[in-house]
């Protein structure tokens, strides 16, 4: 393994330890309190990562698990894991304004690992997300450091080199056939990428490949965004029923999207409540002030 910080990732992502400790301790030991503090914001239940680590440290000593770096035959069980670290940093360095080149570590980490393990799909999927994602990160917060959403960023200004790289990269994956959860993740980024503008978004087969990604990856934060895509295809009250079902009280995404859909349905006053919830957990100050302002911006 040519890459020093892989080797790192590699050894804490030890097949012993339990997934979600995997994330956390590597998170802390990688990067140091900077890279952890700022991925525990979009873990959700980020308020038991600390006690993921600790346990994560108890099972290291006691089952005297040693630091060593994986042989070849053992990277296969230790990559959920590592995938799951490399898109942490990209989402951390893409919510920090003082620590972007978070997001070009990790897209070189996902390179690194598409090169080392050419065959594996999802390093394939993690890479296109990265990359699909980069390709919008200039036009997602405007001069004064505001939010600007999805439907109303310029398009103009969205990298259309790494947008198709990112698509030729989905081609392959296609032709693999071989879907897993991060790879339907970039197929639905390469739809929004597709389309021209907000309104020419395909959003019926958006919600087709949440449907799958639900089926794979049954989680509540893939049932929340999926309620996003509801939204849009069956209405917001359809989408509200089923985020009043998921626990994710302790999430700032859900609150924000529930105030998005109780406002669409008129209902002001519950939203403006949800926004205010949704504020007070938000990580990142544009966010907050985003949410402060009834998902409008700072200049509305």
């Amino acid at each position: 393994m040519p890459d020093d910080r892989l080797r790192l990732i590699f050894t804490c992502c030890h097949p012993a330890l339990a997934p979600d400790a995997r994330v956390a301790l590597t998170l802390r030991l990688l990067g140091g309190r900077s890279v952890y503090r700022r991925g525990r914001p979009f873990v959700p239940g980020q308020s038991t990562m600390a006690q993921r680590l600790v346990r994560a440290k108890h099972k290291i000593k006691a089952a005297r698990i040693p630091y060593r770096v994986p042989a070849e035959h053992e990277l296969p069980d230790r990559l959920r894991a590592v995938l799951s670290v490399v898109y942490l940093i990209y989402t951390a360095g893409l919510n920090s304004q003082t620590e972007r080149g978070l997001c070009r570590e990790a897209i070189r980490l996902a390179r690194t690992l598409r090169l080392l393990m050419p065959d594996e799909s999802e390093v394939a999927g993690v890479l296109v997300l990265l990359l699909l994602t980069e390709s919008r990160r200039m036009s997602r917060i405007r001069a004064d450091g505001s939010l600007v959403l999805l439907a109303e960023q310029d398009r103009s200004q969205w990298d259309r080199a790494a947008i198709d790289e990112g698509q030729r990269i989905v081609r392959w994956c296609l032709v693999r056939n071989r879907p897993g959860p991060y790879q339907l993740q970039a197929a639905i980024g390469a739809v929004h990428a597709d389309a021209a503008s907000a309104e020419q978004t395909d959003w019926s087969q958006i919600l087709a490949l949440y449907d799958q990604l639900m089926d794979m990856a049954p989680t509540a934060v893939v049932a929340l965004n999926r309620a996003v895509a509801i939204a849009e295809v069956n209405g917001p009250a359809a989408a509200l029923a089923q985020v009043d079902l998921l626990g994710l009280d302790h999430y700032y995404l859900f609150h924000a999207t529930r105030a998005d859909l109780l406002r669409r349905l008129g209902r002001q006053s519950e939203a403006d409540a949800a926004y205010t919830r949704a504020a007070s957990l938000a990580p990142t100050d544009a966010e907050r002030q985003f949410l402060a302002h009834g998902g409008r911006g700072s200049r509305q």
